[in-house]
């Protein structure tokens, strides 16, 4: 059984906070590696985007511990917080709109922070693995959805640890009593546009690096929705690999204490 102390453990310091909007939940947290201010070559980014399916009462802190260790390993992170379900303005389209907003932002700390946007790695878990890959899936987006942008963020690589990385399976599984349609404001039905934009696996091929991993005892969050996704993302061409974590829960892939860690890190770190 997974101890989780990473929901109650004190949050490692960010070096800064940033506001890339004006709404409180607005915010993300840019750690640098030891060094790095002293240094003339530019780092790796890695955005960092928590789960919880969507709602408001789950936030970034569990996230931070993996950050900070990212950064021990030489990269810069961005973990962003966001409006969610029962924040005001969260849901649709205000999540995706933010997670959009955070990431394109990081043009504006480039230049400050030395950072070096041509390596961008985009991670997440659960429903931030959804968001991870839909970061990547950007450029994909159809002109006329409200979440399409001319010119988002490149994102050279994209992880998704446990993710939620299909919105119509999960709203197939009624997941989290089907949090999804609450999410979206209505049914694949009712918005198919909607789900067409949101759902990474709709945008497939995303003609980025994909990483999946998932724990095949999480009960959170059901195996398939990797599975599914990588059958179909390199039925389409992608460049997409899958790890299954062999008695691996929802949380051991976001603790860097768990074994399960090592792995992941190694992924993320890679060139």
């Amino acid at each position: 059984m997974h101890d989780r102390w990473i929901f109650t453990a004190p949050i490692p310091e960010p070096d800064v906070r940033v506001d890339y909007g004006d709404d409180p939940f607005q915010f993300a947290e840019l750690r640098l590696p030891k060094g790095h201010a002293s240094k003339s070559s530019s780092v790796p980014v890695v955005i960092g985007i928590h789960g919880g399916y969507w709602m408001a009462q789950f936030g970034l802190d569990y996230f931070t511990h993996l950050c900070a260790d990212l950064t021990a390993g030489g990269v810069a992170t961005y973990c962003i917080e966001y409006r969610r379900l029962g924040n005001r303005g969260g849901g649709w389209p205000g999540t995706f709109l933010d997670v959009a907003a955070s990431a394109d932002h990081l043009r504006a700390l480039a230049s400050e922070y030395n950072l070096d946007l041509g390596r961008v790695t985009a991670i997440g878990h659960s429903a931030g693995g959804h968001l991870a890959l839909w970061l990547a899936a950007r450029r994909r987006i159809d002109r006329q959805s409200v979440l399409y942008s001319d010119n988002p963020l490149t994102i050279g690589k994209a992880i998704s640890l446990a993710g939620v990385n299909d919105l119509y399976e999960c709203w197939e599984k009624g997941l989290c009593e089907n949090v999804v349609e609450n999410f979206l404001a209505g049914s694949p039905a009712s918005r198919p546009e909607r789900y067409k934009a949101a759902s990474p696996a709709a945008l497939l091929p995303l003609g980025v690096k994909q990483i999946l991993f998932h724990g095949n005892d999480d009960q959170l969050v059901p195996l398939s929705l990797s599975a599914n996704y990588y059958r179909a993302a390199t039925g389409k061409g992608d460049n997409c690999s899958f790890k299954v974590l062999p008695g691996a829960g929802h949380f051991e892939v976001v603790d860097p204490k768990s074994p399960e860690w090592e792995t992941i890190r190694y992924a993320v770190l890679a060139e």
